[in-house]
């Protein structure tokens, strides 16, 4: 679907034609009984034990100083946490209100609605930085999810709300992220411009206010506006991806972005009798199947990006889209149904997860042998796919100026037994730091943080200048390779003519290898090269080898002593988001001596 040839007049016609709006069934419909037979009498009576926890817990407060405190200190989590805690109990409270529908949570639902219609600011302090203006609101990611939220409450239970309580929530969530939507053009997310691209805060921001719109908006004119300007913003959000639906985003973001871009197809399917179709086009079905292409063995995928080695996918949106566009893969990926809300930021998941559980399967899905995103130069080899212990590897080409970049052109990923060996380490903490000009200072954005070369101590520079060229790349039954020209990544300072990376994934051998060659020249004179491993895992130098891990999942690298030196660095208690703290050794091959050119070979295989 060419989401641009919509427009307002075309979405208003739609609009009157379409039947009453049921996006979910509630109180009185017959259909949630069906629901609650899905989930069954054990998780719902965990819900309401929750509940009526939630309903005599004090509600966690957020006081000024604790939203100013990333201003001062470029901490976050205080005020996210809080605010976390205080979706979290509302959300338990509405599903337990939504499945019983006997009133008895209604109290303490209004005492939190109300509360979260008193926060000065919807927006978190990492976005908006300082308290509101109130003519002047933030419409970030958590503005727009909550406006979503609490429209979805709304609807499911508001017939049991007071007058006064849905009065402000129709007020509130219009005059914060609404009509800023529709009225302001100064939101960055809203359409690409030659200095920025969008990314997955468009689909996130527009689902939830366009979201919200469709749940309480009573004007057909005005819906019609804002219907109309979300999809030519997401007209814009679905140029991201590449032709083969992947994104630089990686994983992570894939379940975040595009998860609310299926949101809204959802309600808008509904919302026009199934006229407003975002899911209808062949670019969107390549796009669904990212994590089934990306997954380097079960429960584990590419962790290039702001993104890390175990995502999670929420259970309604793989049902969701396995139903709709036959893609029974994304309901193997190993997520599971656990109707717990303590994971989920934003209610849309919880809610669909109830509504759309997945199957109980004990299928494992584990890739197929061989996927490659040419756009994004992205090449994941499994040796074996039936075997989730087999080797396997990951590499990727592109630039430094991607989305939620890290300077990575050429890392590379090796899982051996189900474990990661050499990795990309993810995502840093979320602090003003790693957001700003300090961003390439933390080794978990840098280039040391990956398994890329150092070229005369530089080490690869920011902007999308510095990109890769794909030389060549192959897939057969006997290897698959990729080989990357890769000078123009690192700074002129660093004196490098011309830089080859050829990666090699030799299925020939058993047990597989890799094979890392790094060829290079010098513009002028001698320079010195380091080809570099990054690892998790403990690390022991020989003479000829290089030993990464154990037999319970490693490998050992093969190295030519006479061309190289061997010497490690370690990073220890590296701050990660969302996830402990990791140890990070940087395995570094030194060319023995300057050299105008040469190469450094890497034989890596499986102990």
């Amino acid at each position: 679907m060419e989401l641009r040839r919509w427009n307002v007049r075309h979405v208003r016609q739609v609009l009157e034609a379409a039947p009453h709006f049921v996006p979910f069934a509630r109180g009185g419909d017959a259909g949630l009984e069906a629901i609650r037979a899905q989930i069954g009498p054990a998780s719902i009576a965990d819900l309401l034990d929750r509940a009526r926890a939630d309903a005599v817990a004090p509600i966690p407060a957020l006081p000024a100083s604790l939203y100013l405190e990333f201003a001062r200190t470029g901490r976050r989590e205080g005020y996210e946490d809080a605010q976390r805690a205080r979706r979290n109990m509302l959300y338990r409270l509405t599903l337990a209100e939504w499945l019983e529908g006997q009133g008895r949570f209604v109290d303490a639902i209004e005492n939190l609605a109300f509360a979260r219609l008193e926060e000065t600011n919807w927006a978190w302090p990492a976005h908006a930085r300082m308290l509101d203006m109130p003519d002047h609101p933030t419409v970030d990611l958590a503005a727009a999810m909550t406006a979503l939220d609490l429209a979805e409450m709304y609807y499911l239970i508001g017939d049991a709300l007071s007058p006064s309580l849905r009065a402000r929530l129709r007020s509130e969530i219009d005059r914060r992220t609404v009509a800023p939507f529709l009225e302001r053009n100064d939101h960055w997310w809203l359409h690409s411009t030659p200095d920025r691209q969008v990314n997955n805060w468009t689909a996130v921001c527009v689902a939830g206010v366009v979201g919200a719109a469709c749940y309480l908006e009573t004007d057909p004119d005005r819906l019609a506006n804002i219907i109309t300007r979300g999809l030519h913003s997401l007209a814009d959000y679905l140029e991201t991806f590449d032709s083969q639906g992947g994104s630089s985003e990686g994983p992570d973001y894939w379940s975040y972005g595009f998860g609310n871009y299926v949101v809204l197809a959802q309600l808008l399917h509904a919302r026009t009798g199934g006229q407003i179709d975002l899911l209808d086009d062949p670019q969107i079905r390549e796009i669904a199947q990212f994590p089934v292409r990306t997954v380097l063995t079960q429960g584990l995928w590419a962790s290039f990006s702001d993104s890390d080695s175990n995502p999670t996918f929420h259970p309604g949106l793989l049902t969701h889209l396995a139903e709709r566009l036959e893609l029974p893969a994304l309901t193997e990926l190993g997520m599971q149904n656990d109707f717990r809300v303590e994971v989920f930021n934003q209610f849309a998941w919880p809610l669909r997860q109830f509504a759309w559980p997945l199957p109980e399967r004990n299928v494992a899905f584990g890739g197929t042998p061989h996927d490659w995103f040419a756009d994004m130069a992205w090449m994941i080899s499994r040796l074996d796919p039936g075997d989730p212990h087999s080797l396997r590897l990951a590499i990727k080409g592109g630039h430094n100026d991607e989305m939620h970049n890290q300077n990575d052109v050429g890392s590379l990923i090796v899982v051996s037994k189900g474990k990661v060996v050499l990795t990309d380490p993810g995502r840093g903490r979320y602090s003003k730091a790693y957001f700003g000009p300090e961003r390439y200072s933390n080794i978990m954005a840098s280039s040391r943080g990956h398994s890329v070369p150092v070229i005369n101590g530089h080490e690869q520079a920011e902007g999308g200048q510095h990109a890769a060229a794909v030389l060549g790349h192959s897939h057969g039954e006997g290897a698959d390779r990729l080989t990357l020209a890769m000078a123009a990544v690192y700074p002129a300072a660093a004196g490098i003519a011309a830089l080859e990376r050829d990666v090699v994934f030799d299925r020939g051998v058993p047990g597989g290898r890799v094979t890392l060659s790094d060829s290079f020249s010098f513009t002028t004179g001698e320079g010195a090269f380091q080809s570099v491993l990054v690892t998790p895992l403990a690390v022991e130098a020989g003479p000829e080898t290089v030993r990464i891990g154990d037999a319970a999942g490693g490998v050992s690298v093969r190295f030519d002593p006479r061309a190289v030196s061997v010497s490690t660095e370690r990073h220890d208690g590296v701050e990660k988001q969302y996830a402990p703290s990791v140890d990070l050794t940087r395995v570094l091959f030194t060319t023995v001596e300057p050299a105008a050119k040469g190469q450094v070979n890497l034989e890596i295989s499986p102990l």
